[in-house]
């Protein structure tokens, strides 16, 4: 159960044909160099391709006719296709403009994190979107949730066993994606264990998130189910995970560029490299724009030392194993389905041709292949806000209470784009309210539920400086985050986000000076291509700059400022929340109509 991913057109008798010469090839890829990422050579031969799958590699000719595409390979090299193991799908770019981008740059695999579709479309609408994306050049798998970001009411409902049942029986689900509240798994979580061990009996794989986690903890998360991590930030992590069993997943992110670290593991440690893998980890846009996606690991690994078979093989055959997609993807050989990306060198690693499931879909970086037109409203089962946007008129939504002035408050202060710390300011209080009018570096801070039932407030220092007001349904929970320190700016943001239903927008003296409507569950662009997130997120960052911001990732700042999985103070749908002492600083305050309650 589980193993059947992929299904092949081609017959398997019709490939004997076409590699014993009775039968024409479709594509006939002659006098390449083909890297064999299972002998680890680079081999001078030919490729020969009937449908989708590759029929025959070696140095005899094939039979062809008119209508076998025949490419001169001489000057290249002739590598499996790349494949992403861990991608997230929804930063700001949207999975049909990230194939528009990705695809052309030799990743003909990505496996992708459901998170926010889940949460926004449920398991229905969920399956009609993998169903939809089947259209999709290139192949698109998933990994499912198991428990969400940061815990909310109502959430082991919404992530029940039935659902998830459901939803890892699809050919297109791997396994289940990363619980970053990894303490759960530590704890032994009954839920969780029972769902690994449901995952384990389809033959899907546990894929983990053990950011901060030490050597000793680690056995307690490898003994759970969990078969890889990603979260290693030194050489020593990976190899603790590496020890361990674990498959490990070196990242080289917009918000963690790691690689210059990690890569020590194989550059000095000289280990094995047979169970490791690399990932971009979600990267924003423009780090995508500049960097590349797998294509920019292996060159990056390259880079820093690391053989070109080597970074080859961790692209391809390594990823394709921790997978168990590697009986159809993952190398050039008879019978694997044909992914396959023509490279004029190993410096660059920027193919001239990408070929998917035998159908050439790039060149020279552009996109060939059709993408498919979703309508992505048809799988909401949510109404993006519960409430009349005329209620965020009230101000009070966003001061933080302080009824005793002569006590400190506790503040959110920034020390990287998402650690944080408390700070604890004395302020002066007005009606009630904390006054930061004169506290420069000083926003207020308001996550409001999208149903209207209630509000968490906290206060941010070092976020920016001089922000009115801005708002987001950019972040782990989706529902309405807005910071400023004018609370009359702060609702003009609040309410421009509730009439575009979802997006970000930043207000300096009551005018919208960013806007970017975001109506795909709050957190994605629903425009095919990944220009359009590559701008928005350059405006984003520009702006907030130009407000003090002084980190390098903003999506990232405002996508884990409301996660409960990262060390120091945290909004969540619970109240204003300490991850280290697990411990709710401030409750939520529950809100009835218009009236916030005191």
């Amino acid at each position: 159960m589980g193993e059947r991913k992929l299904i092949r057109k081609a017959k398997r008798t019709e490939l004997i044909e076409v590699a014993q010469g009775r039968r024409p090839a479709d594509i006939f890829i002659k006098g390449g160099m083909v890297v064999n990422v299972y002998s680890g050579e680079f081999l001078r031969q030919n490729v020969a391709i009937y449908q989708d799958a590759i029929a025959y590699v070696g140095e005899k000719d094939v039979a062809v006719n008119d209508e076998t595409i025949i490419i001169d390979a001489s000057e290249m090299y002739v590598s499996p296709g790349f494949i992403e193991p861990h991608a997230h799908p929804w930063v700001l770019y949207n999975p049909v403009s990230m194939t528009e981008k990705v695809l052309p740059l030799g990743t003909t695999t990505t496996v992708n994190d459901n998170l926010f579709f889940y949460l926004h479309f449920g398991v229905d609408g969920f399956k009609r979107l993998v169903h939809d994306l089947r259209k999709l050049p290139g192949n698109f798998f998933w990994l499912i949730r198991l428990v969400s970001q940061a815990d909310f009411p109502g959430e082991r409902d919404w992530f029940n066993e039935k659902d998830i049942e459901e939803l890892l029986a699809m050919d297109e689900v791997i396994g289940t994606a990363e619980v970053t509240r990894w303490p759960l798994l530590y704890e032994g979580d009954p839920f969780l264990i029972k769902m690994i061990e449901t995952a384990k009996k389809m033959g899907k794989v546990i894929d983990g998130h053990t950011a901060g986690c030490s050597y000793d903890k680690l056995n307690s998360i490898a003994a759970s189910g969990v078969d890889a991590c990603h979260e290693a930030i030194t050489a020593k992590e990976a190899l603790d995970r590496l020890r361990l069993g674990m498959w490990t997943t070196l990242r080289n992110s917009s918000l963690r560029p790691d690689f210059p670290e990690v890569i020590r593991l194989i550059t000095e440690g000289r280990v094995s490299t047979q169970r490791i893998t690399m990932t971009t980890d979600g990267a924003h846009p423009s780090f995508i724009e500049k960097e590349g996606f797998v294509d920019g690991l292996i060159r990056k690994a390259v880079e820093l030392g690391v053989p070109p078979m080597t970074a080859l093989q961790m692209a391809t055959i390594n990823a394709a194993t921790y997978l168990r997609l590697d009986g159809e993807i993952g190398g050039i050989a008879p019978g694997k389905l044909a992914d396959v990306v023509l490279l004029p060198d190993l410096v660059s690693f920027k193919p001239a041709v990408v070929i998917s499931k035998g159908k050439i879909v790039a060149r020279h970086g552009q996109l060939l292949a059709p993408l498919p037109t979703i309508k992505w409203d048809r799988y909401v089962s949510k109404r993006p806000f519960l409430f009349p946007k005329e209620r965020l008129d009230d101000e009070r939504l966003y001061r933080f209470p302080h009824p005793a002035p002569d006590r400190s408050i506790p503040v959110v202060h920034f020390k990287s784009n998402v650690i944080t710390e408390q700070k604890d300011v004395i302020l002066p209080s007005a009606s009630g309210y904390a006054d930061i009018s004169n506290s420069e570096g000083l926003l207020y801070a308001s996550l409001i539920a999208r149903n209207g039932q209630w509000v968490a407030k906290g206060i941010l220092e070092r976020f920016a400086v001089n922000v009115d007001g801005m708002a987001s349904t950019y972040n782990t929970t989706t529902e309405l985050l807005v910071v400023g320190r004018k609370p009359e700016a702060m609702a003009v943001a609040a309410k421009r986000v509730h009439e575009m239903g979802g997006g970000i927008v930043v207000v300096d003296n009551n005018e919208t000076v960013v806007e970017i409507p975001l109506p795909l569950t709050g957190m994605m662009v629903t425009d095919r291509s990944f220009a359009t997130s590559v701008h928005y997120h350059d405006q984003l960052l520009s702006a907030l700059r130009e407000r003090g911001f002084p980190f390098h990732d903003i999506l990232y700042t405002l996508l884990f400022l409301t996660c409960d999985f990262l060390p120091g103070l945290r909004l969540i749908p619970r109240g204003l929340y300490d991850v280290k002492r697990n411990h709710i600083v401030l409750p939520a305050e529950r809100l009835y109509g218009c009236t916030l309650q005191r």
